[in-house]
């Protein structure tokens, strides 16, 4: 194919990843009410910008257009995370002419890894979100007054969770490059305690809060992810040497 069929066919790709993301957030922008709810349960009740109306929290914005411009920015993230599946396909159907065989038949088992990972990811993050804005709402409250307002709260939950997600991929990654010979399953073994005392030093680092629980949680998810990971390249080096 020539560099104009690369960019006809990129393009034609881009146009239905788009239209799943717009798909998966105008579904997200009908039901924000739920999702906004749910994204505010790690919010402490003593926050000052958390108010009860009826048993639902709410949180402060600042402007006329603020709450508007938040569930905007909610929908399209969501819709993008709903949408992992159709922009992942079709990301292996761009690349996939310029793989080798070997690596094409790997190809359905990463992206469907992938997928779950990324969702584990989420899932952690979330159960941890509520021990760092914990420990950042209670530093310095003698002296503050915290006013949160929807676009920094929802800002900060994004991008936490964004984080796991990203780093769940830790067995992919690793198993990716084993696949591809720059590591092998040796060379993991082999270095194993300075990869794991490395992952602790890093989850100190990941999570934004001073508290002990977030590198804890971080620290003992690498550790299963990166054993999930010599697993993963274990059963591929197994079956490649079983064809």
């Amino acid at each position: 194919m020539s560099l104009v069929d690369h960019l006809e066919e990129f393009r034609g790709r881009l146009f239905f990843c788009v239209v799943a993301v717009v798909i998966g957030a105008s579904v997200a922008f009908l039901i924000y009410g739920p999702i906004l709810q749910f994204l505010l349960t790690p919010l402490p009740v003593k926050a000052n910008a958390l108010v009860a109306d009826g048993g639902k929290p709410k949180i402060a914005v600042t402007g006329i257009g603020e709450g508007f411009g938040v569930v905007l920015k909610l929908a399209l993230a969501v819709g993008i995370a709903l949408a992992t599946p159709v922009w992942m396909y079709h990301l292996w159907g761009f690349i996939a002419p310029a793989l080798t065989p070997r690596e094409k038949r790997h190809a359905l088992p990463f992206t469907l890894t992938a997928v779950v990972l990324f969702v584990a990811g989420l899932t952690v993050g979330f159960v941890t979100l509520r021990y760092p804005i914990n420990w950042l709402l209670g530093f310095g409250d003698q002296y503050f007054v915290e006013i949160i307002t929807a676009d920094n709260y929802f800002t900060f939950v994004a991008y936490f969770l964004l984080a796991f997600g990203v780093t769940f991929e830790l067995p992919l990654v690793l198993t990716f490059l084993a696949v591809i010979g720059v590591v092998s399953l040796q060379t993991l073994r082999a270095h194993r305690a300075h990869i794991l005392v490395g992952l602790w030093i890093a989850s100190c680092f990941i999570t934004p809060g001073a508290d002990p629980y977030s590198p804890l949680i971080v620290g003992v998810a690498f550790t299963v992810l990166y054993f999930i990971s010599e697993g993963l390249i274990y059963i591929i080096d197994a079956a490649a040497k079983a064809a």
